[in-house]
């Protein structure tokens, strides 16, 4: 009926079908979500159908809706799947920083492998199982430092927020880059590079002026960027830490 409330994916039991002399095949949720994903990564989120997928998977578009009833579900598969790629020990280390670190970096791989992800996990409020072991392990790297969970909550919060900003930033550039054919070299050199030098040989923005000539991580490679930014974040959480304990 039109007027149901929806019932989240993760609540609805997995459909099960065989296929037999007479039968249609049968599909899993697993299955469409990795087509959804493969097109996804190719051609961008919004070619991910059920009309394209029931067409990779040589069926009909309706019969999928058994398995995942809306496309927010969808959405909702896709970005678990994706997140099942952040490989992550069976628990924190006691080591908070490296933990981060490793989160970090993890989840900035599996971003740039799936380049639909972030935007689509920053736009809607979704806990699928893998997504919740991953926040789990962020908010069990702060656990123990004397801190109420609303705190911890609020900086794997701020972690989260520079990561997807630092990611979706990087996508930018690889999306200009393919569209453009200027890779960020070039695009510093041949298209940025003549205004920029007009903006310096005038004088007329000293602290710009600065960054472009004394500036030693506007240069650096986007792996290096992350990592150097990345470790002011966890600077400022270090420096909180104590001003957050309870006295």
């Amino acid at each position: 009926m039109a007027d149901e409330e929806p019932v989240s994916i993760w609540m609805q039991p997995e459909r099960q079908e065989r296929s037999g002399p007479g039968r249609r095949p049968g599909y899993s949720r697993e299955q469409i979500t990795r087509t959804a994903v493969r097109i996804a990564d190719a051609e961008g989120v919004e070619a991910a159908t059920m009309r394209r997928i029931a067409g990779e998977l040589g069926t009909g578009a309706m019969s999928l809706y058994r398995y995942v009833p809306r496309r927010d579900d969808l959405f909702d598969l896709m970005i678990d799947l994706a997140m099942s790629e952040v490989e992550l020990p069976g628990g924190p280390s006691g080591d908070w920083r490296a933990d981060l670190t490793l989160l970090a970096g993890r989840t900035r791989a599996t971003g740039l492998r799936h380049p639909w992800l972030i935007a689509l996990l920053t736009s809607r409020p979704t806990l699928g199982p893998h997504l919740l072991r991953v926040h789990e392990f962020a908010l069990g790297a702060l656990d123990g430092l004397g801190l109420g969970i609303d705190d911890v909550t609020g900086l794997v919060t701020m972690l989260n927020d520079h990561l997807h900003s630092a990611i979706r930033r990087e996508l930018g550039w690889l999306e200009e880059a393919r569209r453009t054919g200027f890779g960020p070299e070039r695009w510093k050199r041949d298209y940025m590079g003549p205004y920029v030098r007009q903006v310096v040989e005038s004088g007329a923005f000293p602290l710009f002026n600065r960054s472009i000539l004394e500036s030693r991580t506007a240069h650096l490679a986007p792996e290096e960027r992350f990592r150097h930014e990345l470790g002011h974040i966890l600077d400022a959480i270090a420096a909180l830490i104590p001003s957050l304990r309870p006295r």
